[in-house]
């Protein structure tokens, strides 16, 4: 906290996701700052139907596996940012979910070190174009999209992901509270 109580932020010499860094020692007023989505993803990978209030709430059926789909990086926008509906959408709603940053490349990761690449977590909006979903049956094109996917505005390194609320609020108006333990599966599953 700066002495006049504002929030600051401390500018960092690289991207802390993608290698060392260190801090600059300059500081910046939050207010005065325009925060962009914390990470810059190369891929988006999603789990669909994962949130077992969110099944229960549209009649779908529980999943045995995680449904995979992706979103472009062109859908990542900061936690501010105006989403855009698409001219061939009416409705476009609004799901938060717990986005996990992964801090370095990764393949065939045994189940039991997964965690280890991971960097962090965040916020995220996986907006979906819900009458293109139910007229197409996948979640890809409804999905994907640009400014599809609010992320942040913080990462967050040290955190248990099995007991957290993520919720949504538009303009004021709560539209979803639900927590990480609903998840079909969740984070730390194997």
């Amino acid at each position: 906290m700066a002495e006049d109580g504002d929030d600051v932020l401390e500018v960092l010499s690289a991207d802390p996701v993608r290698g060392t860094a260190e801090p600059t020692g300059r500081r910046v007023p939050l207010h005065d700052v325009r925060l962009l989505a914390p990470v810059s993803p190369g891929r988006i990978v999603a789990v669909g139907r994962n949130d077992a209030d969110h099944i229960a709430e549209l009649s779908m059926d529980t999943p045995t596996a995680p449904r995979l789909f992706f979103k472009p990086p062109s859908a990542v926008i900061g936690p501010a940012e105006p989403i855009l509906s698409p001219a061939q959408s009416h409705e476009v709603h609004d799901e938060a979910e717990l986005a996990v940053a992964i801090g370095r490349t990764a393949r065939e990761v045994p189940a039991g070190h997964a965690l280890e690449d991971v960097f962090g977590y965040t916020c995220a909006n996986d907006v979906t174009a819900r009458d293109i979903q139910r007229e197409d049956g996948q979640p890809s094109w409804a999905k994907a999209f640009d400014t599809f996917c609010p992320l942040g505005p913080w990462i967050t390194t040290h955190l248990d992901p099995t007991k957290l609320v993520m919720r949504c609020e538009v303009n004021g108006e709560d539209r979803q509270s639900a927590g990480t333990d609903t998840m079909v599966h969740g984070v730390l599953t194997r």
